[in-house]
């Protein structure tokens, strides 16, 4: 599992984490029952603290994407489908939101917009 960070992100890095570990779980990059680096791991190879680790797991564990077994670790938790599409879903909207304001202030109109997006969704005929 590979987690890059950016310090000169708006994002917090512990979102950043899990913005990348669910992008993980929903590639099917980690499995389920996969576990995850203990937090300390994770922290001293990100060079960053163990505090932000933690909030970042407790989040994924809140959203139902890892659980904690108590003495072994974090493990991805088993998924539902239904449940990976509505946050693939929720996902998609927020970055959609952005390009849409983005276009707004550059006087993109919604056909212009349209067609970028056929376009990069690969639906150019």
């Amino acid at each position: 599992m590979v987690i890059i960070l950016n310090n000169s992100s708006d994002e917090p890095i512990y979102r950043q984490i899990v913005s990348q570990i669910k992008a993980h779980i929903m590639s099917g990059e980690l499995a389920e029952g996969e576990a995850l680096p203990s937090i300390r791991v994770l922290a001293q190879k990100l060079r960053i603290s163990t505090i932000t680790t933690k909030r970042a797991y407790e989040e994924l564990e809140r959203d139902g994407f890892i659980e904690t077994v108590g003495g072994k670790g974090c493990f991805v938790k088993a998924q539902n489908k239904e449940f990976l599409r509505e946050e693939i879903l929720r996902q998609t909207e927020v970055q959609m939101n952005k390009v849409c304001e983005q276009a707004r202030m550059g006087g993109i109109s919604l056909e212009e917009l349209k067609e970028m997006l056929a376009i990069c969704y690969g639906e150019d005929n």
